[in-house]
């Protein structure tokens, strides 16, 4: 079946996102949407989808509001308009440095992202990373699926691909997209989140994405692919099972049509799942997963919304809801119900944060496990891009904040549903957004500020770090540490991670798990100058989390990628985040010793998935 980009114009709904209860005041009742209307022309053109060949949902509300009323992730951007072209100005696309002394690997191989008709797909960004022993694993958006059908050889048509390294980062396979029988009837979508997993003597790992509908009426969902090493040594690979639906649609709604005066045309579109990402207690076999939920329905929202899964016993073999390390059962809430001619309703495992009436949104959702205790952690940020455009969002009362929640041990049973009705502690930090800076060469507009998380056992405590215009105009990297059991903060204010930078860009940083010693190690974006486009990683390793001085810093990168010349088929073009994570183990504190970091590199002249390692902290 061939994938299907619609190019239509549907009149939008105006919006109200809502945003966490209990965090931001509400000062007032959102208005409520005007009726939505639809013109004979433009249903016309929805009858006509398997014809065209431009723009998937288009006719979606929530693709009628994206990049209106609120921003959402790459995928989103992809499912909604299709391939957007970029092409970037005549230039150097790189800069020779002095060597970081560390290997700059790339994980895809420029020659695999070519399409079955021979065409060259220019964008493979938005990455995760993940590490066990010798065994790397990292994920990326790949373009190669804007331009192959279904099926293709490599599920080429999927827009997750990966790379596998059995060296270590040394070396990668590109083994181009995640495999996906049912890819007539739904597709990977980018927004990849790996995990690894020692157990039993094995090797696993976990890579969520979205995974959404071909058709107007599925429902959106996001998928878990569960990988395993096979072999050993030089000749070890990974294979990759079937998606494992890990989170779906809260709302559908039914739209009817009136196209002439004795026809009507119907129409089902669900709440879009957005922004997936994992995390795994090794510890209690169990591997979250955060997300926002685009709600269809008035008033509208976006809670931030959690699913569990069972990843087995501690030997290995099938733990407490019959889930194995190579087949996870998740659950993720219950199965729609229709309620009305025109709803049907579900509910999630667990609703983290609820979404408040004055429409302000939530993104960014990221999980972090506490190995120790069994609780769970999800930080997230409040009032994205509403506080660019939405008056309700502009004011004092609705602050910019990066929000930090906890989920203790008692809710986070193998149900279908959690046995909470939400958090048992919450805290929110100020932050001086850079939702207004435009990044030169970035091609998305607005920048996101979106909290990573690390859970420390050694020192007690949650740490958040982020990027804040406070201090430049640009960004710096901030972190703050919290205890773990009150939320209460450890740092009378957050403390810089990046050196001083005559005002360049910091941006985008990555946290994970800490190191054996309760350690952080922060990476991230950086420009050397407001004056430049050349883009580096930088790194702050071994940072304690009660640290309230800057520590030193160090490059990863030994070439910086000119933004302005990289030419995408993806928005963003360089994602809209980067990531680490310190090499697991199978027995506690399971982490080893090396940390992996990945980021959207265009030294090449396009953007594509490196990889970098060191020491951890």
């Amino acid at each position: 079946m061939r994938r299907r980009w619609w190019l239509i114009t549907v009149t939008a709904v105006p919006v109200t996102v809502l945003a966490l209860a209990g965090v931001a005041p509400q000062a007032g009742a959102a208005s409520a949407p005007r009726a939505r209307h639809i013109s004979a022309t433009d249903v016309s053109q929805l009858t006509r989808a398997s014809r065209l060949a431009t723009g998937l949902h288009a006719g979606d509300p929530f693709c009628s509001r994206l990049g209106k009323q609120y921003q959402a992730s790459s995928a989103a951007q992809s499912f909604c308009f299709g391939p957007q072209f970029h092409t970037g100005t005549p230039g150097s696309p790189a800069t020779a440095e002095a060597p970081s002394g560390l290997a700059n690997v790339n994980a895809a191989r420029v020659s695999e992202d070519v399409s079955p008709a021979g065409v060259a797909a220019q964008g493979q960004s938005e990455v995760s990373i993940a590490a066990a022993g010798p065994y790397v694993v990292e994920a990326w958006n790949d373009a190669t699926g804007f331009l192959s059908a279904c099926p293709a050889p490599m599920s080429k048509e999927e827009l997750t691909g990966l790379g596998f390294s059995a060296d270590g980062g040394k070396s990668f396979t590109d083994l181009g997209g995640l495999p996906n029988a049912n890819c007539s009837k739904d597709l990977y979508y980018g927004d990849p989140s790996v995990a690894a997993y020692r157990v039993g003597g094995q090797t696993y790992f976990y890579i969520s994405s979205l995974y959404l509908p071909t058709t107007f009426t599925g429902r959106i969902h996001a998928a878990l692919a569960a990988c395993k090493v096979t072999g050993s040594g030089s000749t070890a690979a990974l294979s990759c099972g079937q998606p494992i639906i890990a989170a779906s649609s809260s709302q559908c709604r039914i739209f009817t049509f009136r196209i002439s005066p004795t026809k009507t045309r119907t129409f089902r579109f669900c709440s879009f799942v957005d922004k997936d990402f994992v995390a795994i207690d090794p510890a209690h076999g169990k591997l979250y997963l955060d997300y926002v939920d685009f709600q269809v329905t008035s008033p509208f929202g976006d809670p931030v919304d959690m699913s569990a899964c069972d990843i087995g016993n501690a030997a290995g073999g099938t733990g407490p809801a019959g889930g194995t390390p190579a087949a996870p059962v998740c659950k993720h809430g219950t199965k729609l119900v229709k309620v009305s001619k025109h709803l049907e309703l579900a509910k999630p495992y667990l609703q983290v944060a609820k979404a408040n009436s004055l429409g302000c949104e939530n993104e960014g959702a990221y999980p972090a496990a506490d190995t120790a205790t069994g609780a769970a952690y999800v930080g997230y940020e409040f009032n994205v891009f509403t506080s660019l455009f939405d008056p309700a969002c502009q004011t004092a009362s609705t602050p910019v904040q990066n929000v930090l929640d906890k989920v203790p041990a008692h809710c986070l049973t193998l149900t279908k549903v959690s046995p909470c009705s939400g958090p048992s502690a919450r805290t929110a930090v100020p932050v001086v957004s850079m939702q207004g800076v435009l990044v030169p060469g970035y091609n998305r507009f607005p920048a996101n500020d979106f909290p990573r998380l690390a859970v420390s056992d050694k020192f007690g405590t949650v740490s958040m770090v982020w990027n804040d215009a406070r201090f430049h105009p640009f960004g710096d990297i901030l972190l703050q540490s919290f205890h773990k059991s009150s939320l209460t903060p450890v740092q009378p204010k957050p403390v810089r991670v990046d050196q001083l930078h005559n005002g360049g860009l910091s941006f985008l940083p990555a946290l994970r798990t800490p190191s054996g010693s309760g350690l952080l190690d922060v990476t991230w974006y950086t420009r050397a100058s407001v004056s430049t486009a050349n883009t580096d990683v930088a790194a702050a390793v071994g940072v304690s989390p009660l640290t309230r001085v800057t520590p030193p810093n160090l490059q990863i990168t030994n070439a910086a990628s000119n933004w302005l010349v990289d030419s995408s088929l993806g928005v963003p073009n360089f994602g809209d985040y980067t990531d680490n994570a310190v090499a697991v183990t199978a027995r506690p504190p399971f982490v080893g010793s090396t940390l992996f970091v990945a980021w959207s590199d265009g030294r090449l002249g396009i953007p594509q998935p490196f990889e970098a390692h060191l020491p951890s902290g």
